[in-house]
């Protein structure tokens, strides 16, 4: 039974039977508490713990106000709570643990997760004798907690696994082997524990482990091991189960869907579920390292059913200093480019993920890979901030690798953004930042797109150039809304926030449209693109093709034209006529027009209204996704135009 994020199970009706509290705070609301049906179904598979333990899975989103969420767990007490602790969530977490640890001081606390484990010491006081840390897989030594637990004096130093404070002495035990045979942990959803529950949002794994040891990545880092997978039909089971429960959103946990072959025969059993049942409605997942051919296959598949919109290209960095440093040397940019071109053959959009700045990375690389990548004609540039993670090889050689942090002020999160390492001061780190911001809002929200691409074709001011140029005068027009909103997101790690390129996107394609025509003419006037008739024309071309990234009606441009003329206007188009020459750059057909005249179309695909109502923040959200599936914003160009329409 599950009501407002409680998942109840085995209610005890009997004297002496204890009560675990299973706490998870993810990050969205309606989230299945995978974690804690495997830590459920593994642990009750031992008749003692079945008989002597009931089960309450409290999964309530990370964001909710800390009363609540105490006030939740407090007024059902628990004997047992195990607490589920991420980058994500520690520091809500930590506040949660605190409210516990004074209400509930005689209870019995264990944490487990990537942020916790092998760091007792940051996260448990001496004094706190009654608290443990799991520092692996959970499974094997929860269950091993609980059976402890029943003991007349248990003694903690018989779990296998765990830290903690014994006489004011940490005791850290040995860690258990890990899972080889996956089978041993039995699925929750076939247990029952997910039954009744109303989730919108499910994580799922079909395997556990990753051959790659990228030194930033915990989640190959912590197994650097073969991939260990679920019997086929356990999984078909699970996936059907996500499918006629209504969940609408699906995130595949495996390092690498795609390496396997059945990955594709999992996909095809997903799209049939929404065929007939109606759900999941979107797929999310990190696609295989290696694979272009079959990755590009799924991706297919998943785009056909109307579960993907867009597919990743994880590619980190393009310097191959950076690439031996992070260990990452073993997987080919030539296949990344390879599955791009394949996507982009097929129409699929695709958005490249970079970090800044990884180990090896310089200022310099890292905009040359930029600018690599805006000549490759990739859809869309996501650079993500790196984070310094526990247990991963980078934080290890932390010192060794030069590494600086800054603590972000997150009331939920507890992430530390790396701002400078030994390639990189953090001056560098900001100027990157800046150089960023630029990507986003000229390549990535074509401000600049057409323009940059003919600077970049003729050999006048290469991608590289252009880019970190407009970046130095952002910074000069903080008196601009969108460079305000630039320099306040620099100065505080903004972009530590996935959210923050979503409200970038909606203030320079929707808020600040017209600032931005403005600011642009100011910055290729001052370097005196303007006065070349062909730079001129394409300055012209993004004018009217910008991208709008909310179905809503067309404006014409704030800053006059003089290539092109508009003919007419429509809710979501504009009649434009242009010399032919000027539209070369368009590569479309136009026979022997002169003057050519166009329809610019942007109804675009997928789009929604702009909601009033909505906070930015979830507008930014939207932005976000939308900016990933760059091909459903674009503007569709015809020739001949339609007939012109006032």
């Amino acid at each position: 039974m599950t009501a407002n994020g409680v998942t109840t199970t085995d209610v005890p009706s009997r004297v002496g039977v204890r009560t675990v509290a299973l706490v998870e705070l993810p990050l969205y609301p309606n989230s299945l508490p995978l974690t804690s049906g495997y830590l459920q179904a593994y642990a009750q598979q031992d008749p003692a713990v079945a008989a002597g333990y009931a089960f309450r899975i409290h999964a309530r989103p990370v964001d909710d106000p800390l009363d609540e969420l105490a006030a939740d767990l407090l007024a059902q007490p628990a004997d047992v709570y195990a607490l589920s602790c991420y980058l994500w969530n520690m520091r809500r977490m930590r506040d949660l643990f605190d409210r516990l640890l004074a209400e509930r001081p005689d209870a019995q606390y264990i944490l487990g997760g990537p942020q916790v484990m092998n760091h007792a010491p940051e996260y448990v006081p001496p004094h706190r004798e009654n608290v443990l840390v799991c520092n692996g897989e959970g499974e094997r030594t929860f269950a091993a907690y609980l059976r402890e637990l029943l003991r007349e004096r248990p003694d903690f130093a018989a779990v296998p696994g765990v830290s903690f404070w014994r006489d004011g002495e940490l005791v850290t035990t040995d860690k258990p082997p890990r899972f080889t045979d996956l089978n041993e942990i039995p699925s929750p959803y076939d247990a029952g524990i997910f039954d009744g529950g109303e989730y919108t949002f499910a994580v799922v794994e079909t395997n556990r482990g990753c051959p790659f040891r990228c030194t930033y990545c915990y989640w190959g880092a912590a197994t650097n091991d073969k991939v260990h997978r679920w019997d086929l039909d356990r999984v078909l089971r699970d996936l059907s189960w996500v499918s006629r429960n209504g969940v609408e959103s699906i995130f595949i946990a495996d390092a690498n869907w795609g390496a396997l072959p059945r990955d594709v025969e999992l996909t095809r059993h997903l799209v049939r579920g929404k065929q007939e049942h109606g759900y999941p409605l979107m797929i999310s997942m990190q696609a295989a390292k290696n694979r272009p051919d079959r990755v590009t296959e799924i991706t297919e598949i998943l785009v056909e059913g109307g579960l993907l919109a867009s597919q990743p290209v994880s590619l980190q960095t393009v310097s191959p200093d950076t690439l031996r440093i992070v260990e990452r040397a073993n997987i080919k940019e030539s296949t990344y480019v390879e599955l791009q071109q394949k996507l982009h053959d097929k129409g699929i959009s695709s958005y490249t993920e970079l970090i800044w700045p990884l180990p090896g990375e310089t200022l310099d690389s890292f905009r040359d890979g930029i600018a690599r990548l805006c000549r490759s004609g990739a859809d869309a540039i996501v650079t993500y901030p790196q984070l310094l993670l526990h247990n991963t090889p980078m934080y290890q050689r932390r010192d060794e690798l030069g590494v600086v942090t800054v603590r972000v002020d997150d009331e939920v999160a507890e992430a530390d953004v790396v701002v400078g390492t030994r390639w990189v001061t953090p001056e560098e780190f900001r100027e990157g930042a800046w150089f960023y911001y630029a990507v986003v809002s000229l390549y990535n929200g074509r401000v600049a797109f057409h323009l940059a691409r003919e600077l970049d074709r003729t050999g006048r001011c290469g991608y590289r150039d252009f880019l970190a140029a407009a970046a130095a005068y952002y910074r000069r027009r903080v008196d601009n809304p969108v460079c305000a909103f630039f320099a306040e997101s620099v100065a505080g790690l903004g972009n530590y926030d996935i959210n923050n390129i979503g409200k970038a996107l909606h203030l320079v394609l929707h808020e600040h449209r017209a600032e931005m025509d403005a600011l642009l003419a100011d910055f290729a006037g001052e370097q005196g693109w303007l006065d070349e008739p062909t730079l001129r024309a394409a300055f012209e071309l993004d004018l009217v093709g910008r991208p709008y990234v909310y179905r809503e009606p067309v404006v014409a441009p704030s800053v006059p034209l003089e290539h092109l003329r508009i003919l007419g206007q429509g809710r979501y188009h504009l009649d434009v006529e242009l010399p032919a020459w000027a539209a070369a750059g368009l590569a479309l057909d136009t026979g022997d027009a002169d003057p050519v005249r166009l329809r610019v179309d942007h109804v675009g695909r997928r789009k929604m209204p702009y909601p009033r109502h909505r906070s930015i923040d979830h507008n930014a959200a939207y932005c976000q996704a939308m900016m990933n599936r760059l091909r459903d914003l674009l503007p569709a160009w015809t020739v001949p135009a339609a007939a012109v329409s006032s």
